[in-house]
């Protein structure tokens, strides 16, 4: 098993099968390291199991909620469906940011946290240019070594959002648009929206 899938595995199954930040100030601002710790921080809190009590629900849904806001979920909506973002109606857009979001606040995220936790987390200097910044980061896990993640940043108004992952090379968003291309190719939209709609479900019970 590669630590790729150690990591987000969540995000590599949407297929198969806007986020409000409530209570979370907005005001002050971060830097791109500080982002992508906050990022990294909220997820860890986030508890795993099947009999969690409804306090553990709650908090967990506050954790997560909180990590969605570090993220440009419209941006990635847009390069995820790439050429066929344009064909859709500007409705059809605004749900597809919604659900995105909302599989990564039930899905990604709390099935990334168990695997976080297990991690060493040992942060690189941050390169900055143009409203971008990538925000290096070496995992070290027990049985799969040393992994790289770059952290790929665009600051929107004067805050800093991310909109990639890149681990060992292999893009998150890149990935995700090869899958949807290939189920939008084979079948249409609505099925991409519909397996992406299962999976929301099933995450919430």
């Amino acid at each position: 098993m590669t630590l790729i899938r150690f990591l987000l595995p969540a995000l590599l199954l949407l297929i198969l099968s806007t986020v409000p930040a409530v209570g979370w100030a907005k005001s002050d601002v971060l830097s791109p390291l500080e982002t992508v710790k906050t990022l990294l921080n909220a997820i860890k809190k986030i508890e795993n199991g099947e009999q969690l009590t409804k306090l553990q629900q709650t908090t967990n849904r506050k954790y997560s909620g909180k990590a969605v806001t570090f993220l440009d979920v419209e941006l990635v909506s847009q390069k995820t469906l790439g050429k066929y973002w344009e064909k859709r109606t500007e409705q059809e857009q605004g749900k597809f940011i919604t659900m995105f979001g909302e599989l990564f606040e039930w899905v990604a995220f709390p099935n990334s946290a168990k695997f976080f936790n297990e991690l060493n987390l040992e942060y690189g200097k941050t390169k900055s240019k143009k409203g971008l910044a990538t925000v290096p980061l070496k995992v070290v896990h027990k049985e799969e070594g040393e992994v790289l993640i770059d952290f790929i940043l665009k600051q929107n108004s004067e805050h800093w959002r991310v909109v990639d992952v890149v681990l060992d090379g292999v893009s998150m968003r890149s990935n995700l648009r090869s899958q949807f291309y290939k189920v939008i190719k084979k079948k249409n939209f609505p099925d991409l929206v519909r397996r992406m709609l299962k999976k929301l479900t099933a995450a919430k019970g």
